[in-house]
């Protein structure tokens, strides 16, 4: 059983930054599709950034120029790296990661906050 656990939230200013990591317990980052999802309160879960296993990398238009997603694969970990900060990226953050079309694998999620 794949387990991915997520850190580095927290409460931050607007413009600030902050840098989310995922750790997965198997050897999966290199070989799927990886990423990072977030659900705000009363919203719906909704993409942030994703990247293949051949590297290419896609953002929703929410994101693109402030959030960059990067992957360690030697030590099965996933990075957000997320600039210039808003309040409407109030959100919790999950990793995740599809190996099939049928099995994804979630994280717990990670509480971002970020104060106006």
């Amino acid at each position: 059983q794949v387990q991915l656990v997520e850190s580095g939230g927290g409460l931050v200013q607007a413009g600030g930054s902050l840098r989310l990591s995922c750790a997965a317990s198997g050897s999966i980052f290199s070989r799927n599709i990886v990423g990072w999802y977030r659900q705000a309160p009363g919203k719906q879960r909704e993409f942030v950034a994703s990247i293949t296993s051949g590297g290419s990398t896609y953002y929703a238009d929410s994101v693109k120029g402030r959030f960059t997603i990067a992957r360690d694969n030697p030590r099965n970990t996933l990075f957000l790296q997320m600039n210039s900060l808003k309040p409407e990226d109030t959100a919790v953050y999950y990793c995740w990661c599809r190996v099939t079309s049928l099995i994804d694998y979630w994280g717990q999620g990670t509480q971002v906050t970020v104060s106006s």
